[in-house]
């Protein structure tokens, strides 16, 4: 396999093995290409090993069970790479199946840990007591709804060039870092940034970050709400069935809900406007979009278009 012949007695290759020769190989070419976004093998095998250490760090060892309840995403071939690496077992199941199901297999599995959406946590929690051996559950991914509403939301866009970057996920972090010191200005103490995709406060969703690639650009695009939201109208003209609407839709909250009072645009323009220059060392300044910028917010327009 791969150029390499099995001689007698000789042990086929493990699954971590076949990455790296294929990482060795094939290091620049594409090896997965989801919604706007693709991975090369070397990113692909990056990712992994990022996985690999930070189940290592919670003492998930050779033979340890990890259950992972992810669909068909990137985090999945991550995560089970990951696993992989580490010696350890996976155990991926089905992203449908409910509380008592999931708890069955928990347990019959004996994992140490789960890696799940966002979006799940709140049901694994819910049956962790019933899973003894089910030390850690490990979110993952942004997979949920994006609500916008011209009086309780906020939409921020920016473009980066991909030079000034080492990875998304390095725009990820600086965006989550600068968000969360507007929102703490703004008075929401509790505002963290928990991973790629979300901003949050009091264990519920502040601002969800997007980020697409077109060509040489990042095309940043955050979603933030100053008031509270009020969902059920979307519900009754977009059907959706209640299993999935439950595990889809997650806990929401607001600047107003957390500080108790009303922010004004202007007020929320000017604070995160410091808090971005500050960040990224660029003097930002709110105003109409730039050509390559406007190119850029076409494409995605016409991308989003065709989903």
């Amino acid at each position: 396999m791969f150029g390499k012949h099995k001689t007698d007695g000789e042990l086929p290759l493990g699954l971590p093995q076949v990455l790296e020769e294929v990482v060795h190989r094939f290091k620049k070419r594409e090896a997965i290409r989801f919604e706007n976004r693709t991975y090369t093998y070397q990113e692909m095998d990056e990712e992994s090993n990022k996985v690999a250490g930070g189940l290592a760090s919670l003492g998930i060892t050779k033979g340890d069970r990890v259950a992972m309840m992810l669909p068909n995403i990137p985090e999945f071939l991550f995560t089970f790479f990951g696993i992989q690496k580490l010696g350890a077992i996976a155990v991926p199941f089905n992203t449908m199946y409910k509380g008592r199901e999931i708890s069955f297999i928990l347990q019959d599995s004996g994992a140490k840990a789960i890696v799940c959406l966002s979006n799940f946590s709140n049901l694994i929690q819910e049956i962790q007591r019933e899973c003894p051996e089910l030390k850690h559950i490990i979110i993952t991914g942004q997979r949920t709804f994006v609500f916008v509403e011209p009086e309780g939301t906020v939409n921020i866009q920016m473009v980066f060039e991909k030079s000034k970057f080492e990875s998304a996920e390095k725009v990820f972090y600086a965006m989550g870092e600068a968000m969360v010191d507007g929102f703490k200005k703004l008075g929401v103490e509790d505002a963290w940034y928990s991973h790629q995709g979300a901003i949050r406060a009091s264990g519920k969703k502040l601002a969800t970050l997007l980020l697409n690639e077109i060509e040489n650009l990042y095309v940043a695009n955050i979603v933030t709400y100053l008031q509270q939201m009020d969902t059920n109208p979307l519900f009754k003209v977009l059907y959706v069935p209640p299993e999935i609407k439950e595990k889809a839709l997650e806990p929401m909250t607001s600047v107003k809900l957390e500080t108790g009072k009303d922010v004004s645009l202007d007020e929320f323009q000017d604070i995160m406007v410091k808090s971005f220059s500050e960040k990224f060392a660029v003097n930002f300044e709110p105003g109409k979009l730039t050509r390559d910028e406007l190119i850029a917010y076409e494409k995605n327009r016409a991308l989003a278009g065709r989903i």
